[in-house]
This record gives C-alpha cells, structure tokens and sequence, in this order.
C-alpha cells in the first residue's frame, strides 16, 4: 500500500483538521503521512513572510502529535514527495479578500515550483460559534451567518483565480449547525470548544471525515473510527452523534 503524504501549512484549524486525519483515513484502508506545520492564529501574509526568510518557525506535528521540532517551509518541503499541500487563512481574516493578496499568489506560485506534483487546496475555515467571544468576531457583526457568507465567497474566489481545490470544511460545520444534536441555540452540543476551534471529539473528527472524502472521494458513512481525545479520557463520543456527522459529510452534494 502506498503512503499518501498531506502537507497542512496552517495554523490551530489545520491543527484541528489534521488531529485524526491519519487515523480516520487508516480506518478507511488508506495509509498517510500528515504533516501539520503549526503556528497559532498565523496568516496568509506571515506564511509567505517566513518563506522568504526560510524562518524555522513552524511546529512539526505529525498524525495529529505536536513534537518538539522546528521547520522551514522549504526544509518540510523537501523531507517528502508531497501529494497534497492544503492551506488557509487566518480564521479572522477568512472574510476578507483584501487579506488574502498577493500572499495566496506567491505562496501558489512557490509551492508549484518547489512541490510539482502535489495538488494545492485551501481548507475553507469556518465561522465562529454563533456567541463567541472572540475579539475579531465584532468584524463580521457577532453574526455567524454573515461571517460564514463571507468566508465563503473569499475562498470561492480565491480557489477559482489561483486554481485550487478547495475542502468545504466551512460548509459542512455550517450544515451540522442547523441538525440535531448540534443545534446550540436550542441547546444542542457545540461544535466549538471555545467559541471558533473545533471541539476535541466531534467537530474535529467532523473535519477528518471532511479531508478524506475530499482527497480521497472515499465513503465516509461506514468509517470506523472512533475519536478519543487522551487528555480527558473521561469524555466519550456518543456512537448516535458520530452517525449523524458521518451522515452528514457523506450526504454533502451527492
């Protein structure tokens, strides 16, 4: 069986995407290496700025573990044969176009030269928890519906100028969010651990399914994998719940 090597250049989203990737492809018979490159809250801007410099700056988390090494960009590059190479914007400036310019371009125009063979996708982030207390979620008017809106026509544009794929994770977040039992405003289980990243158990495993039936056009519905975070053991994901998200992804524009 072939590995199939994902490169994230993100920040905590893809830190939250990448956190059972591995695992949850595995459990759909597909081998991975994933390599999450990890700064909190970095940018498009501070992405490309620490290309130039060929800062060591980023984490190394590999299957969804952080380690204790630092890396360049190029030096991450270089250690693979990359298959997909996914990034995003900051999660605060996903809604505005102005941010992503020229960042996203040079950032494409380097990876394609540096990484040929790899396929480029941006993971569209999605908006906050409708009452989070995030500070920049007062640009979007503390409306998730508006930041989701937002987010979404950048990402759109963005993917379609520069060619890219493009993972709905923004889209399917949003669906979970009007489907029992993560209705919050009924008082429903959050997605959200902290009002804008994805819950340890369900909303991060609603992104792991997400990546594999993007990358892979795999069947989600029957994947079995069950998410268990080590550091509250005491918290168990309710099999009812986990039925429902793998329902939903898998049932995204079929």
């Amino acid at each position: 069986m072939c590995t199939v090597n994902i490169l994230a250049i993100g920040n905590s989203f893809s830190e939250d995407a990448c956190r059972y990737l591995h695992q949850t492809a595995a459990a759909s018979g597909i081998e991975t290496n994933v390599v999450n490159l990890y700064i909190g809250g970095c940018s498009l801007e501070q992405h490309w700025l620490n290309i130039e410099s060929n800062a060591p700056a980023y984490q190394y988390q590999k299957n969804g573990v952080p380690t204790e090494r630092f890396v360049s960009v190029e030096e991450a590059l270089k250690e693979a044969k990359w298959d997909y190479i996914v990034t995003q914007q900051a999660s605060f400036d996903s809604g505005w176009e102005d941010t992503y310019e020229p960042f996203l371009g040079l950032m494409t125009e380097y990876l394609r030269e540096q990484a040929g063979g790899a396929r480029i996708l941006l993971q569209k982030t999605w908006a906050y928890e409708w009452n989070s207390p995030h500070k920049n979620f007062m640009r979007y008017h503390r409306n998730q519906l508006e930041m989701y809106v937002m987010v979404s026509g950048c990402y759109e544009h963005m993917a379609q100028k520069y060619g890219l794929g493009l993972i709905p994770s923004a889209d399917i977040i949003q669906k979970l969010r009007g489907t029992e039992p993560f209705i919050v405003q009924e008082g429903g289980i959050s997605l959200c651990r902290d009002g804008h990243h994805m819950s340890l158990l369900y909303g991060r495993y609603a992104l792991a399914l997400i990546w594999v039936k993007t990358l892979f056009g795999e069947s989600v519905s029957e994947n079995t994998y069950i998410p268990f975070d080590e550091n509250q053991p005491e918290e168990q994901a309710d099999p009812k719940n986990l039925d429902v998200i793998r329902q939903t992804v898998e049932d995204w524009r079929n």
